[in-house]
C-alpha cells in the first residue's frame, strides 16, 4: 500500500511542522499548482510578496515593539492616525486605518479606557464624533514612535538605501493606482 500525500502534508513533512511554510516552500507549491494556467505570475507575485511581507512586518512589529505596552497593530494605527492629524471624525479614522466603524468602536472604548484617546462631539454637527489625542496618549506616542522606527529600520536593514526608496516608490504607485481605479 502506498500512502500519498497532498501537497499541504508533503509541505508541511518537508519544512518541519503543519502550516508553517518557507517563502521558498509556498513559492513551490504556487507554481506546480499553477503550472499550465494562463495567469500573470509577475503580478500575482507582487501582489502575494506584498500581502506576505505586510503580515510578517505587522506580526514582527506587533509581538516585539507594540505588546510590551499592550497594543495591538489596529490600536497602533488608530493611535498614529489620530496623533498625525489631530481632532478627527471616526468615520476618517475607520477609512485611514483600513477597519470597519464597529471594529474602531471598539479599539476606541479600549483606548479610552487606558486615557489615550478622548471622544467629542463635532462642534457643527452633534451626530458626528470626532476623536482626540491625549496627554498621555500624545507622551506615549512620543515615546514610542522612535523604538517604532528602530525596528522599522531593522526590519529594512537588509535593502540599500537606494532599493528602500524605490520600493516605496512602487508601493506608493500601486497604492495610488488601486485608489484611482477604486473610486
Amino acid at each position: 500500500m502506498v500512502l500519498r500525500l497532498n501537497r499541504y502534508d508533503a509541505a508541511a513533512a518537508a519544512g518541519g511542522e503543519a502550516g508553517q511554510f518557507t517563502l521558498a516552500e509556498t513559492e513551490r507549491a504556487v507554481a506546480e499548482r499553477l503550472r499550465g494556467l494562463s495567469v500573470d505570475m509577475s503580478s500575482m507575485a507582487v501582489v502575494s510578496n506584498i500581502y506576505r511581507a505586510a503580515g510578517s512586518v505587522r506580526n514582527y512589529l506587533e509581538r516585539t515593539v507594540l505588546q510590551p505596552y499592550e497594543l495591538t497593530w489596529t490600536a497602533w494605527v488608530v493611535l498614529w492616525v489620530v496623533w498625525i492629524w489631530g481632532d478627527i471624525e471616526t468615520r476618517h479614522v475607520a477609512a485611514e486605518a483600513g477597519i470597519s466603524k464597529g471594529t474602531l468602536t471598539g479599539v476606541v472604548q479600549t483606548l479610552e479606557r487606558r486615557g489615550l484617546l478622548a471622544r467629542h462631539g463635532h462642534p457643527g454637527d452633534g451626530r458626528r464624533v470626532l476623536l482626540a489625542m491625549t496627554a498621555a496618549g500624545s507622551e506615549l506616542m512620543e515615546k514610542l514612535f522612535p523604538e517604532f522606527n528602530r525596528a522599522e529600520q531593522l526590519v529594512t536593514a537588509s535593502l540599500a538605501e537606494q532599493d528602500k526608496l524605490a520600493l516605496a516608490q512602487s508601493l506608493r504607485a500601486i497604492v495610488q493606482h488601486v485608489e484611482e481605479v477604486d473610486s
